[in-house]
């Protein structure tokens, strides 16, 4: 059945089955400029902003901007909804909850006319750019922390007279004309998976800016605000099957929703001297210091994805829920949080840190998100480096245990190899994908040729106190497989005190 696309028009045609907005969108103004416009920005900032409206500020809505060719499809999808879209909220008990989100009051795709979107970045009214470019979009130098100038993207930025086509490129020029006319920089606010990505961004910005004006650089390291955050919500990639859904469920004929857990949390560092929107009033914890909070996320959370994806899928699961209903798995994910990512956190202000940890497990059995592991596992050389290698590296500095650690970067190893353990082949995404390939098939030669990249591992291919379990582990992922390799794990770790302590 075909049900007419979303509309502001349609809006009060629709079920009560699902909320939409209360506000007039024609009185809203721009103020947040976001570049990364996908699902996990539009089911969390846009859904808070969303909530600001409804409340009755009007000066604070959100234009997108796209950079990449495949943001083509949201361009086109956004323009003929009138940037309108849906937030389904799936519970682990089954409920649904639709709402439509109308804090995306435009949308440009920067290739169309970086002339408009430099515009509307140096427009006054434009105080905040918020940031969801990836891990991989800061180029960060794992090995020396600096700034990787080596995309070939960024070496055209720089190239004077440049028309700009990296988020670093845009910001960087916004600013630059921004300072030439007078006009107070904008704050710029990274939501990514990044610990410390307010301090990462100030960083590897001012480092690009310098390339092109060392005066400009000093200029935005001094004299730009770059809070740093905490982001939370797990949000699926939108599947065929959810636009049918909200079809049939809604009907609304909706080209692109997004589909996410009831979840939600932003711990913000309260830093915005051009302004903000009061995020308070929608429930965004505004904190002095969100270095806590970040850590707990990326080490607990995230961290954790990454120790259940490539062992998961090795063992034949696609879903994150099918792995974290399996005792085994979940007992390997509890015993990593609690034994090696909780000890390297400082004290979490307000946080039950084995109740996160449980929680965590719970979130991710969630049977309704169908989180796919290759969701998971993309991307994993911008992912371990930030999320799982500061653990390692922590717990060997303090005497630690780093074992389960190892059985999850050997786990991506294999993975990495391309070849599932039925023989199919495995897609790898991730923006090394041929240099991170060719190590893993290496690895049959040479067990520790995986770790030999300073890019991904510093120094830890130096470290016995890693290189022995990982090596062990690997050993035995292509010997036994994953299932077995994990239980084995499982009898040398013993039963840690998360997994004795669940319910």
């Amino acid at each position: 059945m075909t049900h007419a696309r979303l509309t502001t028009a349609r809006l009060g045609e629709l079920s009560a089955a699902v909320a939409v907005p209360t506000y007039d969108r024609t009185a809203v103004t721009p103020g947040i400029v976001h570049l990364g416009v996908g699902g996990f920005h539009r089911a969390h900032q846009a859904r808070y902003v969303d909530d600001l409206l409804a409340s009755g500020i009007r000066d604070w809505g959100i234009v997108g901007v796209g950079l990449m060719p495949q943001d083509v499809r949201m361009r086109d999808a956004l323009a003929a909804q009138d940037h309108l879209y849906t937030l389904v909220e799936r519970a682990p008990d089954g409920g649904v909850r639709g709402r439509v989100i109308g804090s995306i009051i435009d949308y440009l795709f920067a290739p169309d006319s970086p002339a408009d979107v430099l515009r509307l970045l140096t427009d006054p009214r434009i105080r905040i750019v918020s940031l969801t470019i990836t891990e991989g979009g800061y180029h960060v130098n794992q090995a020396t922390g600096g700034f990787d100038a080596s995309d070939p993207a960024i070496q055209e930025d720089l190239r004077p007279g440049a028309v700009p086509s990296t988020a670093f490129g845009y910001v960087v020029e916004a600013l630059a004309r921004r300072r030439a006319a007078g006009v107070a920089p904008f704050t710029v606010m990274s939501c990514d998976n990044i610990a410390g990505n307010g301090e990462v961004a100030r960083a590897m910005l001012s480092a690009f800016a310098s390339l092109r004006d060392p005066a400009l650089g000093d200029w935005i390291a001094s004299e730009v605000a770059f809070p740093s955050s905490m982001v939370d919500r797990i949000t699926p990639a939108t599947t065929d099957a959810d636009v049918e859904e909200v079809g049939w469920r809604f009907g609304i004929g909706d080209a692109w929703p997004v589909v996410s857990e009831p979840f939600s949390q932003w711990v913000l560092e309260d830093h915005f001297p051009q302004g903000r929107p009061p995020f308070e009033l929608a429930g965004v914890e505004m904190v002095p210091d969100v270095e806590p909070y970040e850590l707990m996320k990326l080490r607990l959370l995230n961290a954790s994805h990454q120790a259940l994806c490539y062992l998961g899928y090795l063992s034949g699961y696609r879903y994150a829920h099918e792995v974290c209903t399996d005792p085994l798995f979940v007992d390997f994910l509890l015993g990593y949080m609690s034994q090696e990512g909780a000890p390297t956190l400082p004290q979490v202000p307000g946080v039950d840190l084995p109740g996160y940890q449980r929680e965590l497990i719970a979130r991710f059995a969630n049977p309704y998100i169908r989180d796919t592991l290759a969701r998971l596992c993309a991307e994993s050389s911008d992912r371990i480096p930030k999320w799982l290698v500061p653990v390692i590296s922590a717990q060997l500095a303090s005497g630690g245990s780093v074992r389960r650690s190892a059985l999850v970067v050997a786990s991506w190893a294999r993975y990495a190899e391309g070849v599932d353990e039925q023989g199919s082949p495995i897609d790898i995404v991730d923006r090394r994908r041929a240099d991170v390939t060719a190590r893993a098939i290496a690895q049959r030669e040479d067990p520790l040729a995986f770790l030999r990249d300073p890019d991904l591992f510093g120094d830890l291919v130096d470290s016995p106190e890693f290189t022995e379990p990982y090596a062990e582990a690997l050993a035995s992922l292509h010997a036994v497989g994953a299932r077995k390799t994990l239980e084995s794990w499982s009898r040398s770790a013993g039963t840690s005190s998360a997994s004795s302590g669940k319910t």
